[in-house]
């Protein structure tokens, strides 16, 4: 299932990973660091030597209508993309909790609703780079469900996409409800529905995502999301955000990634820094679906924090500033900012951050 155009050898001018890292990418980084001549610097470099390119089949081949050749991205100061046209904005996914349609059954319990849909998106991932994306819900990353352990969930996967999608929730369910090919309905295909219902077990943070052959890309491509099973009793009231750290592949060579981000724009909390209050308590839903690297990592600036492993215990494991994940790994961060400031927060992989994983929490008073 290579994308057409990169099977047909038409994806030209597409920088390697290294090229884009010396280039357009760095710019983000080191302009927003160094100031508005590192990026007009850089800006200039990618202008000449080209920026990343994505196509596939049913979008444009050309590389310029992606953002390609010498209209590459420029990541200069102040320039951001346009949230409106993509149809969702990072400041949004960071606190939005999907609680479902809740009602209670004969029994006593909760049923929680939720109706999904896939779609293929044109989304606009840096100034001047589209990338041809498959998505929950039109966003990237997709809802975040959250429900209570012991709930029953009904979750209505429609297909909207051209091609053939499931849900693979991370959890214990009957096998039936795995949204694996070849078990139980398997493959939903395009235009068609299917209800996944299980029980919430057990509590913390986990995740879903397509698990579709080939594996990787319809992850790569944006099919992923977190899925939140709170304890029994509530933990502890905190400011609560998800960040989900990911990539993008913009060459489709599924060699590695030209961009990384938290929550679906590289460079988006450098731009627009997380807003917390000092001494309260933070509480973050990590969460790495990044394909293509085999390991990707937090690391928070003039702080510790406690960490939980996929939050499965109400006890912390470790007392922290930086944490790594290997693919599909989660876990809970919690913190409080005892001075104001801006504290800088990224991957401890100069690459990644240097490619769009990094942002800045703003503490006020």
């Amino acid at each position: 299932m290579c994308p057409d155009n990169v099977a047909d050898g038409n994806l030209v001018n597409a920088p390697t990973r290294r090229q884009v890292l010396f280039g357009g990418a760095l710019a983000g980084s080191a302009g927003l660091v160094l100031g508005a001549g590192g990026i007009a610097r850089s800006a200039d470099r990618v202008a000449q030597e080209g920026g990343p390119a994505a196509g596939h089949g049913g979008h444009s081949s050309n590389p310029a209508a992606h953002g390609g050749g010498i209209n590459g991205p420029t990541f200069r100061l102040g320039r951001q993309v346009d949230h409106s046209a993509n149809g969702f904005h990072p400041n949004a996914i960071l606190r939005d909790f999907d609680y479902g349609t809740v009602s209670v059954l004969p029994d006593g319990r909760t049923l929680r609703e939720w109706e999904i849909f896939s779609s293929d998106e044109d989304i606009e991932i840096a100034p001047g780079i589209t990338f041809p994306a498959w998505t929950f819900n039109s966003r990237i990353p997709g809802p975040s469900l959250r429900c209570r352990e012991g709930d029953l969930l009904r979750v209505r996967f429609t297909n909207g996409s051209e091609h053939p999608h499931t849900m693979h929730f991370h959890g214990i369910h009957p096998a039936d409800m795995d949204g694996v090919p070849g078990v139980g309905r398997g493959v939903i295909e395009p235009g068609e529905s299917f209800t996944y219902e299980f029980d919430a077990i057990p509590f913390g943070v986990h995740l879903y995502h397509c698990h579709v052959s080939p594996l990787a890309e319809h992850i790569a491509r944006g099919m992923y999301g977190t899925f939140i099973v709170d304890p029994p009793q509530d933990r502890p009231p905190a400011d609560e955000m998800v960040m989900v750290m990911h990539g993008y592949n913009t060459t489709f060579d599924g060699e590695g990634n030209q961009l990384y981000a938290v929550n679906g724009i590289p460079f988006h909390y450098m731009h627009e820094p997380v807003q917390v209050r000092r001494n309260e308590l933070v509480r973050i839903y990590l969460v790495n679906v990044l394909e293509y690297d085999p390991v990707n990592s937090f690391h928070l600036h003039g702080n510790f924090f406690d960490y939980y492993p996929t939050g499965t215990r109400l006890e912390p494991s470790e007392f922290t500033d930086t944490v790594v994940q290997a693919q599909g790994q989660r876990g809970i961060c919690e913190l409080r900012f005892p001075y104001p400031g801006r504290y800088m927060f990224h991957a401890h992989k100069t690459e990644f951050a240097d490619l769009g994983w990094m942002g800045f929490f703003e503490v006020s008073e």
